[in-house]
Order: structure tokens, then C-alpha cells, then sequence
């Protein structure tokens, strides 16, 4: 029986979230734009809660196309409104196309996603070594930095506290607990 982190007990889905995804050096920027977004749209849930719907927020947005998100007009919203399938908050909706025109913003100025958040870390992962889950900050000077620098480029829900759980998802930070398995593989296999 593999140990690992404690929030991903008792659910397969969490766990196999945990186990192949979180905390992954990620630097493909579709992939990248897809978890910016759907970590906004955790803000006051659960991760999963997203978890769940996230095969649905593909469909629905058209498997996170910035292009087409950008189009999205008053109907598509409506629409999207009324989608069970996603968690219907009218803010959250408009931050996935606010942030959709800030990233094609950013590709035209020739910046991508990648580059924009690896160059806070000198694209090398930060290792941190927690024991428990309660050791674990819920946001940092980094990730409120990254925070501050997204909400100038015109970027919606990206407080500090979902630029850190945006860092452990993407594997900017290592915060497997020490106990869990995925602890050690993540520290040498970057």
C-alpha cells in the first residue's frame, strides 16, 4: 500500500489526480491555461469538486481553446450558465474569458504562459520538505508576486492562495508531504 498525502484519501479520482498529475512540472501552456482557469474556478470548493466536472469544463469550453474563449458573447454565456455539468457562477464563467484574452495578449507580445511562470524560479522546482499537511502554507510571497504580476496582465480569480495551489498543481513547488511516495520521485525526477 503506497502512503501518500493525506487531502487525497479514499477518493480514486483524487488519487490518481495525485499520483500522475499533482505536482508534475507542467510546461505545456494549453495544459498550463486549462488548470490557471479551473483553479479559479475552485475558489470557495473543493479541488474535488473541479475534479469531478473537469472532463465537463472541457466541453463546455471547448477544450480550453483561448481562441474560441475569447469569442465567447453574451449567448455562449447564457449558455454556459445553465450547464450543470460546470459550476455555474457568473463571475467565475467571465474570468475563464477575461483570462483567455489575457493569454492571447501575452502569446502576441511573445510571451508564453510557460515562460512567464517557470522564469519566477529559474524553471527549476522548489523542494520543499513538509511533514504533515498542517505545515503546508496556503500562499507565499512567491506565489502573491505571480498573483500581482497575472492581475496586472488583466488575468481574474488568481489571488495568492490559487497562484500556490496553481504552483503545487503545475510542480513549480514540491509539497508532497515527506511521507508520501511521490515525494522522493518528484525531487530527482525533474
Amino acid at each position: 500500500m503506497k502512503k501518500r498525502c493525506s487531502w487525497c484519501s479514499g477518493d480514486p479520482l483524487y488519487q490518481r489526480y495525485h499520483d500522475n498529475e499533482w505536482g508534475v512540472p507542467l510546461h505545456d501552456d494549453q495544459k498550463l491555461f486549462e488548470l490557471l482557469c479551473l483553479e479559479g474556478a475552485q475558489a470557495g470548493l473543493s479541488w474535488i469538486t473541479i475534479l469531478k466536472k473537469r472532463e465537463n469544463y472541457r466541453k463546455a469550453f471547448d477544450n480550453f481553446d483561448p481562441e474560441k474563449i475569447a469569442l465567447y458573447d453574451d449567448k455562449k454565456i447564457a449558455t454556459l450558465l445553465q450547464d450543470k455539468g460546470i459550476v455555474r457562477n457568473k463571475l467565475k464563467v467571465n474570468a475563464f474569458i477575461s483570462n483567455a484574452r489575457s493569454y492571447l495578449v501575452m502569446l502576441e507580445k511573445g510571451e508564453t504562459l510557460n515562460d512567464f511562470l517557470w522564469s519566477f524560479i529559474d524553471g527549476r522546482t522548489i523542494q520543499n520538505s513538509w511533514k504533515a499537511l498542517t505545515d503546508v502554507p496556503v500562499s507565499t510571497p512567491l506565489s502573491d508576486t505571480i498573483c500581482k504580476e497575472l492581475k496586472r496582465r488583466g488575468f481574474k480569480f488568481v489571488g495568492g492562495t490559487i497562484c500556490y495551489a496553481y504552483m503545487q498543481a503545475i510542480g513549480m513547488v514540491n509539497d508532497h508531504t515527506t511521507d508520501c511516495y511521490r515525494y522522493l520521485e518528484l525531487c530527482y525526477n525533474e
